[in-house]
């Protein structure tokens, strides 16, 4: 090889190995971005520089030995995660493809503990009347329904000055109410749900009974009738089936919603759809509002099938906490129905549910996710 050649061969290896380090820099630089805005609060995400100490004699067998503190190691989170990370995950109402309007149909904060591992869900309803912070300078707003402070929140409507946008203020609602500091947030709206249960080929579900979703007047949309027995959904079927309530209750709803969420966990886990959960993440990067970064969502799906169905607890705020009352909304300029809430007990279950302690199932109890339906 020629003296020429071989310096040709060097410099395209060098230009080979600075563009590969280029690309290399901005692909981690990507993996480690943000995806949306920051809720701009300050985390409680747990880390593994946590230690146990026990104690033990210094001088074994000698009962008036002093004790010294021995450390023991946290295990190891999976995943590369942290060793809790909690989330609050949000359903838009909006059918639009942007998210500058829209109510939170859907409220839930997860705490994912990475550890265990576990996933515990607690369902927020969407109508309980609670103080929301920092807009009180448009039109006098103080209080809301919970679902209204996202909406407040959202750009489109101009309230909110604070980090975050819609999950900002929702979040910032959530603590002051609830006494629950999330770390991160997703939210999905309505067309995006859809099509990510279209993606994975659609959810196989078991109803235990008949639910009706015909409307009752005809200011009720649609929503179908859903017989009991083994069913497929596809997106659209999954969305109307989760929304229904006219005919039932809200805690009627998230029992459906919690069938839908379950389903469509199965059916990420099946053999024909985890290979392609990547695709599907990036595939879906713009249709979704989050601040999560591609390498935490990463973690999240690696985490998923290592979670068994006794540590997936989905639960919600208990019924004799929430009274159904009636209120007037400056922004509607009418009454309207709401619960008011026992903030002190709840505020209590919640200090409990971040400490990994609540929900406790009930003995025999089973699974709140049970395993997937075979089609």
């Amino acid at each position: 090889m020629t003296k020429n050649i071989r310096n040709i061969l060097v410099g395209i290896l060098v230009i080979i190995v600075a563009v590969g380090g280029f690309y290399a820099v901005r692909l981690a630089s990507e993996w480690s971005t943000p995806m949306g805005e920051s809720l701009g609060l300050p985390t409680l995400t747990a880390t593994i520089a946590q230690l146990t100490s026990t104690l033990a004699p210094t001088k074994p067998g000698d009962p008036t030995a002093t004790v010294t503190p021995v450390p023991t190691a946290t295990p190891a989170p999976l995943c590369g995660g942290p060793a809790v990370l909690t989330l609050l995950a949000i359903g838009s109402d909006t059918r639009a493809n942007n998210y500058l309007y829209g109510l939170a149909d859907v409220v839930r904060v997860v705490r994912v503990d990475f550890v265990t591992p576990k996933i515990t869900v607690v369902d927020i309803p969407r109508d309980i009347w609670v103080e929301i912070p920092e807009i009180s300078s448009h039109y006098d707003i103080t209080h809301g329904k919970v679902n209204q402070s996202y909406l407040y929140g959202n750009p489109g409507m101009g309230y909110y000055d604070g980090p975050g946008g819609g999950p900002g203020l929702l979040a910032r609602t959530i603590e002051q109410n609830f006494g629950i500091r999330v770390d991160h947030y997703g939210a999905v709206n309505m067309q995006t749900f859809v099509k990510i249960v279209d993606a994975v080929g659609g959810i196989d579900v078991f109803l235990p009974e008949d639910v009706d979703g015909r409307p009752i007047d005809d200011k009720t949309e649609d929503m179908g009738y859903f017989y009991a027995g083994k069913q497929h959904f596809s997106g659209i079927q999954a969305l109307k089936f989760a929304r229904i309530r006219k005919k039932y209750n809200t805690f009627k709803r998230t029992s459906n919603q919690n069938i839908v969420l379950c389903a469509l966990k199965g059916k990420i886990l099946s053999p024909s759809v985890l290979p392609r959960v990547p695709q599907l993440i990036t595939s879906f990067q713009g249709n979704v509002q989050t601040d999560l970064t591609p390498e935490q969502i990463g973690q999240l799906a690696c985490l998923l099938p290592n979670v068994k169905a006794d540590n997936l607890i989905m639960t919600g705020i208990p019924e004799e906490l929430l009274t159904p009352a009636r209120q007037y909304d400056p922004m509607l300029k009418g009454n309207t129905f709401v619960f008011d809430a026992d903030f002190e007990q709840i505020r209590a279950l919640m200090d409990d549910f971040q400490a990994g302690s609540w929900p406790t199932p009930e003995p025999d109890s089973g699974p709140t996710c049970p395993e997937p339906v075979t089609p």
